[in-house]
């Protein structure tokens, strides 16, 4: 069993999506003993955004068509897209930024989406490759968004480009109100302790059924 555990907040200690995911992940640890857990920080090491040297995907990185750059970019969103394709649950720290995700998060999710690896297109529409692992997301917010699908595009968009990939185990670790004051604070961080305990436990268990099956 692997475990791919992404931080993207930049905030180190003060970052309530770091202390989630740290705890999702000791949770999921308790439940599979055993569990390898490989770590990668988005906001210390982010890939770059998208570009005309990266925007491509291309296979062969000795092709000699190829520039430096381009074979730099390349084996950079190889690596990714390996480390993602070979992990069996992945935790992701997501935390809100102006109503969508962080963009190291956003630039991962662009190297890692790619045709052939983790999707391809057939005559009936798009078919994603990547299925068959867990997702467990831990959503912060400074604010109250449940509810307010018009202003959600970070839950939503990480849940439709996840399923596009063909993830449809997808489960949210939910701390909203984080900027609200200390009594909805407390509330949210209280929430998201039932998350955990819920959703990680169970899906962890879940994991040992197919196993066993």
């Amino acid at each position: 069993m692997k475990l791919l555990h992404i931080d993207s907040s930049p905030l180190g200690a003060n970052s309530v999506s770091r202390e989630l995911t740290r705890r999702i992940v000791a949770q999921w640890q308790s439940t599979r003993p055993g569990t390898v857990v490989e770590y990668l920080d988005l906001a210390v090491d982010a890939p770059g955004h998208l570009n005309m040297d990266s925007l491509g995907f291309r296979l062969g990185l000795d092709d000699a068509t190829l520039t430096v750059a381009q074979k730099r970019e390349n084996a950079l969103s190889e690596q990714l897209v390996s480390q993602f394709l070979a992990a069996d649950v992945v935790v992701v720290g997501a935390p809100m930024y102006n109503f969508s995700v962080p963009s190291q998060l956003k630039a991962w999710i662009d190297r890692i989406a790619q045709a052939g690896r983790t999707f391809k297109y057939t005559e009936a529409g798009p078919v994603g490759l990547a299925g068959g692992k867990t997702v467990i997301v831990a959503s912060t917010r400074g604010g109250a968004y449940a509810g307010a699908p018009q202003m959600d595009h970070q839950e939503s968009y990480l849940r439709t480009v996840l399923g596009f990939l063909g993830v449809t185990d997808v489960r949210f670790v939910r701390a909203e109100g984080m900027a609200m004051g200390d009594a909805a604070k407390a509330a949210g961080l209280a929430a998201a302790e039932g998350d955990i305990l819920a959703h990680v436990t169970e899906a962890a268990n879940e994991g040992k059924a197919a196993i066993r099956a």
